[in-house]
């Protein structure tokens, strides 16, 4: 059965109803409704987390639950949290907790090899609109079947990095040796079959650590291995209905939609687990004998993107090519910003270089692409200048005009606040060309004049190099 819509007075009616403020708002109802839309948590409530409230906390906790548990991997600060999502698409409220990408590596590999991958894994880094793009995890493989062999290369993984693992073996044995020697930095268990469930149960139980159930291209064994688990007393589980990157392709697709649906739409318990898919394996298959290298990532990349986009939680993949895994981490970004805010930055002034009073003064949207493809031609231009961002509600340029969000009233107000009247004693302001329409008005109010940029922020350095500073008309 679905899960019915939450209406704040329901909520309202099991909180304290104190007003004490406590949470930082003015009222338990102003509360109840940060609630719902998933912008506070229970805890931000003391008072409920009081002895006299408990039976008032764990039904609001069954009533606020997500839909799909959330399991945590790892500890300390490099801990990653997957699954916890409250909706199926993105636009009825919000994704929480980025697909987590692992990288793989084997107790076959050469230690050399071993060593370069996590590396590479642990100093990934990309800014992307002030956001640092990371990977999550390591992903440990026996594909060697001996337990001796898994643990050494665990342990020595374990020395290398404090990112979290996943061990993957389907045989007890092995697994059973690299958890105990990794069980203390909470691994995720890769994988729980039909013919494993009861050995790999047990060391879930024993290391307290999250499991996954494998059935590949089985739903109803993968949701009765669910109700098993469960009832056994695995309560972490993660679900892998298997990733075929050829011909199972739609069947991949098919199984991960229709996982989060039941969970989602249909609020089915035993299907309401993270989801794990394994890009990897578009190396693994048949059709990857022989092929080259540039062709299996590019396969891989875009099983990847697929399965994020349908609603996979976590994923194991193999390359390390930069182009292959910056367009993944790219769209797990977008996809898990809240649809509900635009992307912006602070508005204010920026300086850039050592400018001083004669430098030149510029003007752009707080849109957060905007503002940082601004930024990076201005510092391309290697000229000392001033930058004001004006607030437009995260809104790009154009589109702030036209919705007037960016006013002739918004870039005075911008300016005063900045105080930049008191940092030059010229009176130009370049505006953006998509702003060209606001110069009159600007100028009537602000008594600057405005010189009209160019089109583009691309146009940046050449503009300032020919315009600045201004030529006095004789």
């Amino acid at each position: 059965m679905a899960k019915k819509e939450i209406s704040p007075i329901e909520v309202y009616n099991l909180l304290p109803k104190t007003n004490c403020g406590e949470c930082g708002l003015e009222s338990c109802m102003a509360f109840a409704v940060k609630l719902v839309n998933r912008e506070a948590r229970l805890e931000e409530c003391p008072p409920l987390l009081t002895p006299e409230y408990k039976a008032s906390y764990e039904k609001l906790w069954e009533l606020l639950k997500p839909p799909v548990k959330e399991i945590t991997i790892g500890v300390g600060g490099t801990a990653v949290k997957i699954g916890g999502k409250l909706v199926m698409y993105r636009h009825e409220l919000t994704y929480h907790n980025p697909t987590a990408i692992a990288i793989d590596v084997t107790d076959e590999m050469p230690w050399e090899e071993v060593v370069r991958r996590v590396n590479a894994v642990n100093g990934f880094l990309y800014n992307y609109i002030g956001m640092d793009l990371t990977l999550d995890m390591i992903a440990i493989r026996s594909t060697s079947n001996d337990p001796e062999k898994f643990r050494a290369v665990v342990e020595r993984v374990m020395d290398t990095t404090n990112l979290p693992f996943v061990l993957c073996s389907l045989n007890p044995k092995v697994m059973a040796a690299g958890l105990e020697v990794a069980h203390e930095r909470r691994p995720l268990i890769y994988a729980a079959t039909k013919e494993n469930w009861v050995e790999m149960a047990d060391l879930a139980l024993k290391y307290e650590c999250p499991l996954t159930i494998f059935a590949p291209n089985d739903l109803k064994l993968l949701r009765s291995l669910a109700k098993t688990m469960l009832e056994y007393g695995v309560e972490e589980l993660v679900l892998d209905p298997g990733t075929f990157p050829e011909e199972g392709l739609s069947d991949t697709i098919n199984n991960f939609t229709m996982i989060r649906r039941c969970a989602c739409k249909e609020g089915d318990e035993l299907l309401g687990f993270p989801i794990m898919g394994t890009p990897i394996t578009a190396w693994t298959v048949e059709a990857s004998r022989g092929a080259p290298k540039e062709l299996l990532a590019w396969r891989e990349a875009y099983v990847a993107a697929m399965l994020i986009t349908r609603f996979a939680d976590i994923l194991i993949m193999h390359s390390l090519d930069g182009w292959a895994l910056l367009p993944i981490t790219i769209l797990r970004t977008n996809l898990y910003t809240d649809p509900r805010k635009p992307v912006a930055v602070e508005a204010g002034l920026r300086e850039f270089g050592s400018p001083d009073e004669n430098s030149p003064v510029l003007l752009t949207s707080n849109y957060a692409l905007t503002y940082y493809t601004v930024e990076a031609d201005i510092k391309a231009s290697g000229v000392d200048c001033y930058l004001l961002v004006a607030d437009t509600e995260g809104i790009a340029v154009e589109s702030a005009v036209a919705g007037r969000k960016l006013t002739a009233d918004v870039v005075a107000e911008t300016m005063k606040n900045t105080g930049i009247e008191q940092k030059v004693k010229h009176r130009y302001l370049i505006i953006p060309g998509r702003a060209a329409r606001l110069k009159g008005e600007i100028e009537e109010l602000t008594g600057w004049e405005i010189i009209v940029g160019p089109m583009d922020s691309s146009g940046i350095p050449a503009f300032l190099k020919e315009k600045w500073p201004p030529k006095k008309e004789s």
